[in-house]
């Protein structure tokens, strides 16, 4: 049940800062009327400066949700109720009229491709939840752009919240404040609502000190109506709306009816020794190694990698054809287990400054502690679990949550490209699609055509990682690593792939697909990985330039032997990485044919259909 609402609905609480007058009369009314409905004590409009953030981590410390980390400059730790760790896929929903807007109807039980709410269900759900939510709570106005301010690719949002961790962290991972509304005038913008849940006085003691509400937790998006709506989740991408909710789900929509792309990729480029550079866009699911790839020291000598963005694209074919990319994030909200001086040297020279740490360990010495850090424990410090407990490695389980977070402004990466706030973006020559496969998927093939690389994004499939509550090791299906990420109905977005290849000039990037990942027989990877993964890269850019050789196989282009350049490596069984396994692929193309006529049933282009008999016919060639 909603809590004993004030009196009077009407009742405005009074504005802490800023100015209602002063913005257009649509935020206006945003706010007032949410204001009126989740009857916050005040009204707190953000600046974005310097000196509100510190009043904010300072209120933050006085409730006891963040605490500072002495060994580091301005970095802070927040430990969540352990109900409240991760993105909840089973609670994230979109809202249409139609369920086939959201999601094709699946042939038989439910759809994998996102969430459907109908409008009545919604309003059901919104009106138990919102009204007095925010009581006892101050309500803070974050206007913010995604992507640089100004430029021709960016979109403004609004989101109004009860939390201050989420205005702390969104004042990192995006462009916050005065400017953001200077820019807006009178423009649209993506409205978004969010509330902790938790009205004061407290019904029940928070555990953590921090604030959510579990049971009823909903995020939603309404795509017709530009909202996005979260409830009673603080974590990360539940909560920090400019993120998936709107970077994804809402953009790939916008996306759709104004011909770009929005896409679950990182942007890099990359120098040869000659100086001639290109750009790379590539989509993993999480935990596949894009932030080392996106941060990559590359161990060739003369390549040189620099970082765009490391999870989210915005694309755009200019007028001359190119398609152009800009990384619309400000910040990293990176997983903090397994990034160490060795997996990603440029992230550690990155977090350890001006950053909110969710979820990892503490060391007694005022520092951050978690699996894969690799970094041997001073004598005498030692550890406190994510769970607030003492922790020695041999306590069974892992002192921090295996989906804990570093959020970091990007600006600190010592590797940033010179053009990664460039207004009209980057030009992509190259897309990568890849997953990790421990079996029977070679280290890198290279699309066909445009056509056959939409099928390569379109048939992705990786093992399942801790960003979602999903447990264990299967491999799931996970197209364009976009499955928990579509804005709406996947065949159309598989149709509006397609349909660039129609642009009028346009200059399609080359597509290719990776796989970091492949075991032998006693389970040890074939592929050192990180840093030699520059290797593939490099013979990625030789192809685009036309000077790399690749012979065609039954799943698109692999390096001819001697085009791999494997100088200074050793032990690698080129054979076991490259074998395309007839057995393999035919259970492949089976499991790719069931989950398309399954899932994407009556929506499934013919152009994909073609593709996968064309697969199928070539593999039974072998």
């Amino acid at each position: 049940m909603p809590p004993q609402l004030k009196a009077d609905m009407n009742v405005m609480p009074k504005v802490v800062q800023g100015d209602l007058e002063s913005l257009s009369p649509e935020a206006r009314d945003f706010i007032e009327t949410n204001a009126k409905l989740c009857q916050p004590e005040c009204i707190h409009i953000c600046d974005g400066s310097d000196e509100e953030n510190k009043k904010l981590l300072d209120i933050m410390v006085e409730q006891g949700m963040i605490k500072k980390l002495n060994k580091y400059e301005n970095c802070w730790l927040a430990l969540t109720d352990p109900r409240d760790v991760a993105r909840i896929e089973s609670k994230t929903v979109i809202i249409t009229q139609e369920q086939r807007d959201t999601t094709p109807i699946p042939k038989t039980g439910t759809s994998q491709l996102g969430r459907w709410m109908s409008e009545e269900d919604f309003e059901k759900a919104f009106n138990t939840r919102f009204p007095g939510c925010m009581q006892g709570r101050t309500m803070y106005v974050i206007p913010f752009s995604m992507g640089p301010i100004g430029s021709p690719l960016s979109k403004i949002g609004i989101e109004l919240t009860d939390s201050p961790y989420v205005v702390a962290s969104m004042r990192i991972m995006t462009r916050i404040g005065t400017d953001v509304l200077k820019a807006l005038g009178n423009g649209e913008f993506v409205k978004c609502l969010h509330s902790v849940g938790c009205p004061l006085p407290l019904k029940e003691p928070l555990i953590n000190n921090w604030p959510c509400n579990p049971e009823l937790t909903l995020i939603a998006h309404l795509p017709d109506r530009r909202e996005i709506i979260s409830f009673g989740s603080g974590y990360g991408g539940n909560s920090l709306l400019g993120k998936k909710c709107f970077a994804l789900r809402i953009a790939s929509r916008l996306a759709k009816e104004e011909g770009w792309l929005a896409e679950h990729m990182l942007i890099l480029g990359i120098t040869n020794p000659e100086g001639k550079k290109k750009y790379f866009a590539a989509a993993f699911p999480s935990a596949c190694g894009k932030t080392n790839l996106a941060m990559m020291n590359p161990s060739l000598p003369g390549w040189k990698i620099e970082c765009v963005g490391d999870d989210i694209a915005w694309m755009k074919f200019d007028e001359q054809g190119n398609l152009r990319a800009i990384n619309p994030e400000n910040g990293f909200f990176g997983v903090a287990p397994g990034t160490s001086v060795k997996t990603n040297p440029n992230a550690i020279k990155t977090i350890f400054k001006n950053t909110i740490f969710t979820n990892v360990a503490e060391t007694s010495d005022g520092g951050v502690y978690w699996e894969g850090i690799d970094e041997p424990l001073p004598a005498g410090v030692t550890v406190t679990s994510w769970k607030n407990k003492d922790w020695t490695p041999d306590n069974g389980e892992p002192c921090a949550h295996p989906n804990s977070r570093f959020c970091s402004p990007a600006r600190q990466c010592p590797i940033m490209d010179p053009a990664w706030e460039s207004p009209e973006g980057v030009p992509i020559e190259g897309i990568i699609f890849g997953g990790r496969r421990p079996a029977g998927v070679p280290l890198v093939y290279e699309a066909f055509n445009w056509k056959h690389g939409v099928f390569v994004g379109a048939a992705m499939r990786s093992e399942a990682t801790a960003a979602a509550e999903h447990k264990g090791k299967v491999i799931m299906h996970d197209p364009f690593a976009m499955r928990p990420f579509f804005g709406y109905n996947f065949g159309k977005y598989l149709a509006h792939w397609l349909s660039m290849a129609h642009r009028p000039a346009a200059k399609l990037p080359r597509i290719f697909h990776v796989n970091w990942f492949r075991k032998d027989s006693q389970g040890k990877f074939l592929w050192p990985g990180f840093g030699e993964n520059s290797r593939v890269l490099e013979w990625m850019f030789n192809r685009i330039e036309g000077k790399a050789s690749a012979k065609p196989t039954a799943i698109g282009y692999i390096p001819t032997d001697a085009a791999l350049n494997l100088k200074g490596l050793e032990d690698v069984n080129l054979t076991e990485l490259f074998d395309i396994s007839k057995e393999f692929w035919e259970k492949e193309v089976e499991e790719i044919k069931q989950y398309f006529e399954v899932q994407v049933n009556a929506d499934l282009p013919y152009e994909i259909e073609r593709e996968l008999l064309a697969l199928e016919m070539r593999i039974k060639q072998l």
